[in-house]
């Protein structure tokens, strides 16, 4: 390789799947003590998708995965690494991710999964973009998959008006890309990550239940008030650090593409980087929260419709239970 170029982890393809059903505000009026008005206060959440009893973490992922590579002109043939973030997988074991690896038929190549709830698929995008860095893998199916609803407590209004299903894909591919460059002449592939974890939020978002502790699976339990004013006040930290590895700043960026939980988080990160709205991608009114499958989602919306281009400067930033949380800045 010459001295001007190195491996960059570029993205060819981006896809999505939703369950069939769509819930709306009005019709969990009837099952939950509930309003559309004050969820739509709230969280900006409209509706959301509920997976059906044949539809599972993995067989959304395999749908998404499937697109992706379309989108990308490539086969299950050309893949040899997946990585599924997730955090309700199918079964305990076996991974999700081999799940997903099995249905594509892909037989070559590695597959797991990766556990960091809301903020995994920025962290399955740093992972995978170092296997591809190194060498030892060339093209990667990252996915973030996800069946909240299986894990809520529908007495908990709090709770399980927030959630929903879905899954999303990009495909990234090992290309040789220029080194360095500044402003409009930034390399394509992903640029800058940061992540971070902080294990003593612990009581503030967990499920609680698990195979080592209740032998179950449990429900999800949120201190709402305390994840808003963590997510609202520390996240940003994460993006700061990965403008300054980039050597940009926020008002470089063509696309703002956060963690889809709450249109309030969502306005308050973009607005202390005085990103304006109309850079934000944002689908949590149409999704609801779909942990880790939300950064995809919102991905493959915006490049269906037009938004996300080629050339494109996009920053992805999430944070999820732990508390994890996570930024990275892609050239499309």
């Amino acid at each position: 390789m010459s001295g001007d170029l190195r491996l960059r982890a570029v993205v060819k393809g981006v896809g999505s799947a939703l369950p069939k059903r769509c819930v709306t505000n009005k019709e969990l009026e009837s099952t939950v003590d509930t309003s559309d008005e004050w969820i739509v206060q709230r969280t900006g959440i409209k509706q959301r998708y509920i997976a059906a009893d044949d539809e599972t973490t993995s067989t959304l992922g395999i749908a998404a995965a499937r697109v992706a590579l379309e989108r990308a002109g490539l086969t299950p043939d050309d893949i040899d690494l997946v990585v599924c973030a997730t955090s309700t997988p199918d079964y305990t074991f076996p991974s999700t991710a081999t799940m997903i690896q099995a249905g594509l038929g892909i037989t070559r190549g590695v597959a797991f999964d990766l556990q960091a709830v809301c903020a995994g698929f920025v962290f399955a995008v740093s992972t995978a973009e170092k296997f591809l860095l190194s060498g030892s893998h060339k093209r990667a199916l990252v996915i973030g998959a996800e069946t909240f609803s299986r894990i809520l407590d529908w007495e908990d209004r709090t709770t399980c008006v927030l959630f929903g299903d879905g899954a999303g894909a990009i495909v990234l591919e090992a290309q040789e890309q220029p080194d360095q460059g500044q402003g409009d002449n930034l390399p394509r592939g992903i640029l800058a990550s940061c992540l971070r974890s902080d294990g003593k939020h612990r009581a503030k978002l967990y499920v609680d239940g698990g195979p080592s502790t209740t032998k179950t699976v449990g429900f999800l339990r949120m201190e709402g008030k305390e994840v808003f004013k963590f997510a609202v006040g520390q996240v940003t930290d994460v993006m700061a650090e990965t403008f300054a590895a980039c050597g940009i700043t926020a008002q470089d960026l063509d696309w703002f593409v956060p963690h889809q939980a709450n249109r309030r988080i969502i306005d308050a990160s973009a607005q202390k980087f005085g990103i304006p709205p109309e850079k934000v991608v944002t689908t949590v009114q149409d999704h609801g929260n779909t942990s880790a499958a939300s950064i995809p989602l919102a991905l493959a919306v915006a490049c269906d419709d037009g938004r996300i281009k080629p050339g494109d400067l996009v920053m992805i930033e999430a944070i999820g239970g732990g508390f994890t949380w996570g930024a990275a800045i892609i050239r499309w």
